[in-house]
């Protein structure tokens, strides 16, 4: 029943949300299905994996119990979790043009979330850093010129030692040319969860994600 949970339930292709976090966050504190599942011995590996095209129309893939080799290339990095609520991890930094852009030291990799997410407070002078404007429906959402992707700076985000980069071409949603939308978004979430960034389907479309609750 996705009643009461907003106008993108009503008008979406989907049917609803399917919690893959831990039991400490669930509704009434129910297994997650994953959790189901390696309790069941359902699955190969207590691990599952996340893949996200980033061609239009080209679907996604979701691996449960292992992940896709076919889908990276290179080898995975294992990052230790921070917190068994969300997928939450520690962060050391998120920089441009080598100067550090928040002081915020928590992250969580989110395949709910759209975009990148963070303080507002961040997301707004990182947007002015990349010449993004406030959208008029919604002023913690940008845009940004289409014509400037190619020279834009990187993002460089560092967690567990390991850096990832994202250009100007990850981190805009470019819509034909026409609209471009600046991938990252303003949330303030607070203690004892919050502050943190989320990093959404920007970063998980880039870099191939393999969630291991055997391990965590």
């Amino acid at each position: 029943d996705v009643s009461g949970l907003g106008a993108a339930f009503s008008v979406g292709k989907f049917d609803g949300i399917m919690g893959l976090a831990f039991e400490t966050i669930s509704v009434d504190h129910l297994p997650p299905v994953f959790v189901d599942l390696v309790k069941q011995g359902q699955v190969e590996e207590p691990v599952f994996g996340v893949y996200l095209s980033d061609a239009s129309g080209s679907p996604g893939e979701l691996t449960l119990g292992g992940v896709d080799n076919t889908k990276f290339t290179g080898e995975l990095s294992y990052v230790p979790l921070s917190s068994e609520t969300y997928w939450e991890v520690a962060l050391d930094t998120i920089t441009i043009n080598g100067a550090s852009v928040t002081t915020t030291k928590k992250a969580v990799l989110d395949t709910g979330t759209s975009l990148l997410a963070g303080p507002t407070a961040d997301v707004k002078a990182i947007a002015a850093k990349v010449g993004a404007k406030p959208f008029f429906l919604n002023p913690n959402e940008f845009t940004i010129d289409c014509s400037k992707i190619d020279s834009l700076p990187d993002i460089v985000i560092t967690f567990g030692g390991q850096t990832f980069t994202l250009t100007g071409k990850d981190y805009v949603i470019n819509v034909e040319n026409v609209e471009c939308l600046f991938g990252m978004t303003g949330i303030d979430i607070p203690a004892p969860n919050g502050p943190l960034w989320i990093l959404g389907d920007v970063f998980i479309r880039k870099y191939y994600t393999a969630f291991d609750y055997g391990n965590q």
